[in-house]
């Protein structure tokens, strides 16, 4: 087993217990079917991305396993970045409090719904990185790199984004939590000015990508914004 493929392991399993604690610890119980669900939707979608960037692209997977506020090297992103993994974690913890007093009143459709735009968000995510080798979990620009301008990046500017997004708000439905809707918002907002201070760094660092900007106009939604 080579350092790579260690690293990945262990990231993966950190982040589904990870996960697991913020989900039923909060609630004090493991009896939130919901969360249950969740918990084997996110892991198989992220499982089976990881092992396909394994065989298929390596070198993405090495840029995807570095992550998190202490990995940019951009100091505003660290703070981005702080902000966002408070905010993701509050997401959860919310749910599970709600889970424990009964907040809210969320039927089942709506449950089952929230777990299909999790699993569409991760799909999103997954055409995205199959499109581009150079999505890096952090901002920089990798030797090499050059913009992208083909598949979701024809029709708008960060692709990634759009799947976070519909992951992150299909995830507080998934666990019947509409109070956890508010930490959705939250990160939608890091999101948005993640998403404005990258494309400073990328006009300045990366060539071509004024000139991608005029062509697509569109950062997130399309037609929209």
């Amino acid at each position: 087993m080579n350092n790579l493929t260690r690293k990945t392991i262990l990231g993966y399993l950190q982040l589904i217990i990870g996960l697991g604690i913020m989900l039923f610890a909060p609630g004090g119980t493991f009896d939130f079917l919901q969360a249950w669900a969740y918990l084997l939707v996110f892991a198989l979608s992220t499982a089976l991305i990881t092992a396909y960037l394994r065989k298929k692209d390596p070198q993405l997977l090495v840029r995807r396993v570095k992550a998190g506020p202490a990995a940019e090297k951009v100091k505003i992103q660290k703070r981005i970045q702080f902000f966002a993994a408070i905010a993701f974690i509050g997401m959860f913890i919310l749910a599970s409090l709600d889970h424990r007093f009964s907040w809210s009143d969320v039927p089942l459709s709506i449950v089952i719904t929230g777990d299909v735009l999790v699993m569409c968000g991760f799909l999103i995510i997954f055409v995205v990185f199959k499109e581009n080798t150079f999505s890096a979990a952090i901002i920089e620009v990798a030797t090499g790199q050059k913009v992208i301008s083909t598949g979701p990046y024809a029709i708008i500017r960060h692709p990634m984004y759009l799947g976070a997004l519909v992951m992150l708000f299909g995830t507080p439905l998934a666990l019947a939590s509409w109070w956890g809707l508010l930490m959705s918002f939250s990160i939608a907002s890091v999101i948005v000015w993640r998403i404005l201070e990258e494309e400073k760094f990328l006009s300045i660092h990366l060539p071509g990508y004024s000139d991608y900007k005029k062509k697509v106009p569109c950062r997130l939604v399309p037609f929209v914004w």
